[in-house]
């Protein structure tokens, strides 16, 4: 088993491939891009899926270190994470919707790390 801090960063280097690959997702699409026209369409979903898996894998690492069971936020934060996993595919579905996706992704991200950083009790 790692440690907690190590724990800590794979799964904030996994936030950060997540968010890249979004990130410049949505740029594509902004300038007019498509599906077809991506030329690094692997590589985004390549980063943005491992990520993916990593920060669920590493996520879960976390809660084992700390000792905790499932709370309420616990199960919050998946469920945004399962809404930034379906992002993707309504970047290209949605592209009149890019630029409040541009901002609504940094926001999902920064409600997960409110709930990992204070971990509300309800």
């Amino acid at each position: 088993m790692l440690s907690y801090p190590l724990y800590k960063v794979v799964h904030i280097a996994a936030v950060l491939f997540v968010f890249a690959a979004l990130g410049g997702l949505v740029l594509h699409v902004l300038n007019g891009g498509s599906r077809e026209s991506n030329r690094h369409r692997l590589l985004t979903g390549l980063s943005h899926g491992i990520g993916l898996v990593i920060v669920l894998i590493s996520g879960f690492g976390l809660i084992a270190r700390l000792g905790i069971g499932f709370e309420a936020w616990i199960w919050l934060k998946l469920l945004l994470w399962i809404a930034v996993g379906a992002v993707l595919a309504l970047i290209h579905r949605l592209p009149q919707h890019a630029k409040l996706l541009w901002f609504a992704i940094p926001l999902l991200g920064a409600a997960a790390a409110y709930l990992a950083v204070y971990k509300p009790v309800w």
